[in-house]
């Protein structure tokens, strides 16, 4: 796995090892709104996450995830720190939990 200090570094460093889609959760999927790609819970892995913490503002807590489809298609989703429950489905909330 790879070292990133910042979100940018790490959505830079990513993308130019090819994941190149730009993912954003709706309630029970992650979707790229330029493509017609749209996954749920069972049909990508997360290969890798960087998890940020801000110094001194929550607002600057952020996960980015490297995300790859069952058909090879990479991409990135970055997040707040924590998923919130309030209109994501349990699978995707349980799919999205940073495990230590």
């Amino acid at each position: 796995m790879f070292n990133y200090d910042t979100v940018s570094e790490a959505v830079n460093g990513l993308k130019q090892r090819g994941y190149s889609i730009d993912f954003n959760l709706e309630a029970d999927r992650i979707f790229c709104d330029k493509t017609p790609l749209s996954l749920k819970a069972d049909d990508f892995e997360i290969t890798e996450f960087y998890r940020f913490e801000g110094p001194s503002d929550p607002a600057d807590e952020a996960v980015v995830y490297a995300i790859e489809s069952k058909k090879g298609e990479k991409g990135l989703l970055v997040t707040g720190f924590g998923i919130s429950a309030e209109g994501v489905a349990e699978e995707m909330i349980e799919k999205l939990t940073v495990k230590h």
